[in-house]
């Protein structure tokens, strides 16, 4: 038998470009945002959005871009399959757990008063 080697994603030239791309223009709108303090607020929000925007759909032209958006595709396509609880579930589930919290801390209370009393009666 073969021990299996952990599987090693290695980008290329190419893709650690694009990164590096998406990284600088990052950086350089969150100094230009800092840089033209005496701006319009709005117009730097603005520009920082569409510097992010851009920067994300660089960094999705990569190989583990287009891996995060296919995971995030089949994420999506799951979470439509999920059967959600109705409202009167819910509602039943929470008041059970409520009641068993109050329970528990019941018991909890009885057994801490119980041996508050036995080490009083040990130790007089």
């Amino acid at each position: 038998m073969n021990p299996t080697k952990p599987e090693t994603q290695t980008l290329n030239r190419a893709d650690t470009l694009k990164l590096a791309a998406a990284g600088a223009l990052i950086l350089i709108a969150l100094a230009a945002f800092y840089l033209f303090a005496n701006h319009s607020l709005l117009v730097r929000v603005i520009g920082l959005l569409i510097a992010a925007g851009a920067a994300v759909v660089i960094a999705l032209k990569t190989e583990p871009g287009t891996e995060t958006l296919e995971f995030l595709q089949g994420s999506r396509s799951e979470l439509r399959k999920v059967v959600w609880p109705t409202r009167a579930e819910t509602t039943q589930t929470t008041l059970i757990v409520i009641a068993m919290v109050v329970v528990m801390g019941v018991l909890l209370w009885l057994l801490d008063v119980l041996l508050f009393w036995l080490v009083r009666l040990i130790t007089g």
